[in-house]
C-alpha cells in the first residue's frame, strides 16, 4: 500500500502543534521517559530535509496518534503491539516513498527494516524486538520462522527508535 504523507503530515503537524502555541510548560522525565498528555513535534521536524530523518518523524507522528488514542491518565506511557507495529510500517512506507523519489539515499537501519517488511515478518520483527508482556499479539505471528530468518537475514542487527519530539503535560488551571 502506498502512503502519501505531505497532507496527511501538515494536518497531524496541525494538530500536534496547537497546544505548543497556546502555551508550553516544562519538560521533564521520569524513569528515563518523558512523560505527558500532548506530543510537541521538534522544530527539526520542520527544517531538517534529510529522508531518513523525515521518515522517523512519520513515525513520530503516527505513534504519537495511537498513543493519544489509547489515552489514559499518561498517554506517552500507552504502547500496544498495534501502536508499534502502524508507526513501524508507516516508517518503512515513508522511507519507500523517499528512495523511490531518490534512489541514491541508503540508511542501514531502515533499508534493514524495509527487508524485513518484504521477506513478510514485520508483526514478528515488531513482537521479538519491542514486545511487552501485556501486549495482545494478534494471531498467526511466525515465531520460529521469523527467528530461522533473522539468523540469515539480520546478523548483528540492532533495532532503532528515534523519536522527533517529546511529551508534555497540558497546562491545566488548579
Amino acid at each position: 500500500m502506498l502512503v502519501t504523507y505531505p497532507a496527511t503530515m501538515r494536518i497531524l503537524l496541525l494538530f500536534l502543534l496547537l497546544p505548543t502555541l497556546a502555551g508550553a510548560s516544562e519538560i521533564y522525565t521520569r524513569d528515563g521517559v518523558t512523560d505527558g498528555d500532548i506530543f510537541y513535534l521538534a522544530p527539526s521536524a520542520f527544517s531538517n530535509d534529510d529522508p531518513a530523518f523525515q521518515s522517523w518523524v512519520a513515525y513520530s507522528l503516527m505513534k504519537s496518534t495511537c498513543q493519544l488514542k489509547i489515552g489514559g491518565d499518561n498517554p506517552a506511557r500507552s504502547n500496544s503491539f498495534e501502536c508499534e507495529f502502524t508507526a513501524r510500517r508507516h516508517l518503512i512506507n515513508a522511507w519507500e516513498e523517499k528512495h523511490q523519489n531518490n534512489q541514491g539515499i541508503t540508511d542501514d537501519y531502515l533499508d534493514a527494516l524495509g527487508n524485513v517488511n518484504e521477506a513478510g515478518y514485520l508483526a514478528e520483527y515488531t513482537s521479538h524486538y519491542f514486545g511487552k508482556k501485556d501486549w495482545q499479539l494478534p494471531d498467526g505471528i511466525r515465531t520460529d520462522a521469523f527467528r530461522e530468518w533473522r539468523k540469515k537475514n539480520l546478523r548483528g542487527h540492532r533495532p532503532k527508535t528515534r523519536i522527533i519530539g517529546s511529551w508534555n503535560y497540558r497546562k491545566t488551571d488548579r
